[in-house]
């Protein structure tokens, strides 16, 4: 099973959550660290990591030699990374999505293509789990690519948990994207209710089965509760604010160093998320 854990906006304890789900798991487990932004699930474990593996994307070159400038490139390019001037024709790279479509189109074929670095992806092994992070180069602005390169690792005979981006921009729709299960973690807090509104409409707009964990449970109101009831989502565990997880969370511990009788529930949690999981195939 592929288990997404994804929250509509940061802050909610996704990364903390989705390390004791593969730590209480009871078979081998792939955890995919997909915030490639800013990944941290590595901080909750001692091993550094033992592999590392750079990823390129192919970003097209000019020859000035053989352009004519007639703008067929950038007619076709639907994210204007291209600007065809009477003497010039300029590439901005951090638009291009390296789809190969204007060196197709190029009737004076003047356009190549040149690999270029875009980030690494660092591999550990901590027991039963493999930690997979992806990270993106500084100044970089375009994840889904490396988040594709990082779910190429994706072994369909482990557990798969995709430690998802915050938000519900292209960086989430690329991670779960064919995921069997998707969990949110939200809080039952005004912003929480409301990020988790719109997260659940992207996932549904990519038909893939939710369910959601509050964390922080005793903190708001019962409008995030109310909401899934209205909108029959499965609430698979409400966690209570525990300052205990806070401290350990400041030493680099993680949730089941704090409150290591959760494991229990946490079982219960991948559990429910596999049958839910079988009874949408149905």
């Amino acid at each position: 099973m592929k288990l997404a854990i994804a929250s509509g906006k940061g802050g909610t304890g996704k990364t903390t959550l989705s390390v004791a789900l593969a730590q209480v798991a009871d078979r081998p487990v792939q955890l995919l660290d997909c915030d490639v932004e800013e990944p941290n699930s590595h901080l909750f474990f001692e091993q550094a990591a033992t592999d590392c593996e750079i990823v390129t994307v192919p970003v097209p070159r000019i020859d000035e030699q053989r352009c004519q400038h007639c703008g067929a490139c950038g007619e076709f390019c639907a994210f204007n990374a291209l600007a065809c001037l009477p003497t010039e024709t300029v590439l901005f790279e951090g638009l291009c999505h390296s789809c190969g479509g204007c060196r197709l189109v190029c009737p004076h074929d003047a356009i190549s293509e040149q690999q270029q670095r875009i980030g690494v992806i660092r591999k550990a092994r901590h027991g039963k789990i493999d930690l997979f992070s992806g990270v993106l180069d500084v100044g970089l602005a375009m994840s889904p690519p490396l988040i594709r390169a990082l779910k190429r690792h994706q072994n369909d005979e482990t557990l798969i948990l995709l430690d998802c981006p915050p938000g519900t921009s292209c960086p989430l729709s690329t991670t779960i994207q064919d995921a069997d299960m998707v969990l949110l973690i939200t809080e039952p807090t005004p912003f929480g209710l409301h990020d988790l509104e719109i997260a659940v409409e992207t996932v549904r707009q990519l038909k893939r089965p939710i369910a959601v964990i509050i964390n922080r449970s005793d903190l708001g109101d019962n409008s995030v509760t109310n909401y899934c009831r209205r909108e029959r989502i499965p609430v698979l565990l409400q966690l209570p604010y525990e300052k205990r997880v806070a401290v350990a969370y400041s030493r680099g511990e993680g949730l089941l160093d704090a409150l290591p009788g959760l494991e229990t529930q946490l079982e219960i949690v991948l559990q429910h998320a596999e049958k839910l999981y079988r009874e949408s195939l149905s």
